[in-house]
């Protein structure tokens, strides 16, 4: 299947450009997924509830033309297909992280038609500990919806070409490790709670002897 024609606003401004290359439904989302670092169509299907097949492979095919991914294959035994973000394809990481800070008091209380993955909370955790100051290392983040882990330093901006985050647990002793429950990481990403407040306050738990969780546990 060849990729659709692009389509465009067809407007000399640079918001209608951006919106010619990242518009369309699961765009950005894809975004999200990606900002773990490699994965296979087949972990992207299973991230994405609610989109199809057939849009999956159309998205993919327009961010490849537009710059934003690339898709290799594996060596031998994986064998297997990966889709990654490109340098620009990561710059989108300020725009998604806006884009979650406007729309985090749309959150309200979980439908029951809602899906839910725990690394859906990473970016907003990110910022949390951004503006904690505690935005060091790697830290784990346990949550009842599973674990995650992210990377609180020069690759959360965009640099380095590494993951922001991941899924499971962190690859190595972490430098700090968050215990808590998702109503607290809604809050977080509310802007109404602050990450020290919430550490104080007994709604996340905190371990571990790195910057990251001494910055954490002193404030």
């Amino acid at each position: 299947m060849s990729p659709r024609p692009r389509r465009s606003y067809d407007q000399y401004c640079s918001a209608a450009r951006a919106l010619d290359a990242v518009g369309d439904r699961w765009t950005l989302l894809i975004v999200r997924e990606l900002l773990a670092g490699p994965r296979r169509y087949t972990d992207l299907h299973a991230d994405l509830p609610g989109v199809s097949t057939d849009v999956l492979a159309s998205r993919l095919k327009d961010m490849e033309r537009d710059g934003l991914t690339t898709r290799r294959r594996l060596p031998p035994p994986g064998a297997a297909y990966v889709y990654e973000l490109t340098a620009r394809g990561r710059a989108l990481l300020p725009v998604l992280e806006a884009l979650g800070a406007w729309g985090a008091g749309e959150l309200g209380e979980r439908r029951p038609t809602d899906a839910v993955r725990a690394h859906w909370f990473a970016l907003p955790l990110l910022r949390a500990l951004r503006e904690a100051g505690a935005a060091e290392g790697l830290v784990e983040v346990r949550l009842e919806e599973g674990d995650f882990h992210l990377y609180a330093d020069d690759r959360a901006e965009g640099e380095g070409g590494g993951p922001v985050y991941g899924d499971g647990p962190a690859p190595g002793e972490p430098d700090a490790r968050l215990v808590l429950d998702a109503v607290t990481c809604a809050a977080l990403g509310r802007g109404e709670t602050g990450l020290r407040d919430a550490v104080r306050d007994g709604r996340v738990e905190v371990t571990g002897d790195g910057t990251a969780a001494k910055a954490l546990r002193e404030g």
